[in-house]
């Protein structure tokens, strides 16, 4: 059929992937990081406080004084390409459009800073996309992250007239695919070390010990990640949170408590990883690699490695692809 001469051009239709990280501020500045935190740190997922409350605190307190730190611990970090987890999403997303082919249109986008959801989903339909995988790049499911990344994306096509199909990818915390891509890529980076490490210590991102009470399941979806890839790599591994915020009650052990008090119990020879992170950023670079050796290093420690992420590597990648193709299942052309 031949559409009248005045009728809007329509894109082939296509399939679109969204890979979604928790996001970044643009610059290595304490004005940049003001903007990012500000954004982050007023989204009611992840600050479950009413806003009257919290509102003074924010905007009185910590965008007044945290900015600067944070700065200064990006400035350690940051790169040619922005901050370490904007490159290597880039990275994720040129080598996953490679493996899918000209099918699949793969872009990124990140739940705070840019490039933000709402503007990357509306380019996606523009490019037309009709049916959009959303791939939240976390691994264990938490409404501060997970339930935050999902809201966007529909918050994103709530207002278009012609909205896209959507699916969400599932956590994979358990998938048979994560662990056996975390056990090849944590045993090659361990059989490159020249020590043997006497601990491998697994951190993942801490939450406030009130998400568990209030039945978020992201503590339990760690504990079975570490669990399996006990078994995976054959080896014990210990579990602690990072990153704690305020004074509230978070997940226990506390990492830097944990890297503190190892070489009292004889412990002076360590490797940590970051499981809960699908790539490397400040949190695993600066605050595991850097301050995480300093507190070790300080309380008598010998030995320090912090492993990398999976990141853009092959393993990571054989991941991702299968688990998003799995996902697309009755959108892809059968093979």
């Amino acid at each position: 059929m031949i559409p009248p001469p005045d009728h809007p051009s329509i894109s082939k239709p296509k399939i679109g992937v969204l890979l979604i990280n928790l996001g970044t501020p643009d610059a290595a500045e304490a004005s940049a990081v003001r903007r990012y935190l500000a954004e982050f740190l007023s989204d009611p997922r992840v600050i479950e406080i009413p806003a009257i409350a919290w509102k003074p605190i924010l905007h009185g307190i910590i965008l007044r004084t945290r900015p600067k730190k944070s700065a200064h611990a990006y400035a350690q970090v940051w790169t040619n390409e922005g901050s370490p987890l904007a490159a290597i999403t880039k990275a994720q997303t040129r080598a996953l459009a490679d493996r899918l082919g000209p099918d699949v249109h793969v872009e990124f986008a990140m739940r705070y800073g840019n490039p933000a959801i709402r503007t990357t989903v509306a380019r996606m339909m523009t490019a037309g996309c009709t049916r959009i995988l959303a791939a939240p790049l976390y691994p264990q499911y938490c409404a501060a992250t997970t339930a935050s990344a999902s809201d966007a994306v529909f918050a994103a096509v709530a207002p278009m007239r012609h909205q896209p199909s959507l699916r969400m990818l599932p956590p994979y915390y358990d998938d048979p695919l994560h662990i056996q891509a975390l056990q090849a890529s944590l045993a090659r980076q361990l059989a490159s070390l020249d020590f043997e490490p006497q601990r491998l210590l697994l951190s993942f991102h801490g939450m406030p010990q009130r998400t568990l009470e209030l039945g978020d399941p992201y503590h339990c979806h760690c504990q079975k990640t570490a669990r399996l890839l006990t078994e995976a790599l054959g080896r014990s591994v210990d579990v602690a949170f990072q990153s704690r915020f305020g004074r509230a009650q978070w997940l226990q052990p506390a990492t830097d408590e944990v890297l503190a008090r190892y070489p009292s119990e004889g412990v002076t020879r360590i490797a940590i990883a970051a499981p809960g992170f699908s790539a490397d950023c400040v949190e695993t670079i600066e605050e595991l690699g850097i301050r995480g050796r300093e507190t070790f290093e300080a309380a008598g420690g010998e030995r320090f490695a912090r492993l990398d992420c999976l990141n853009a590597s092959d393993e990571g990648m054989t991941m991702l692809e299968a688990i998003v193709r799995r996902e697309l299942a009755g959108w892809l052309p059968a093979e």
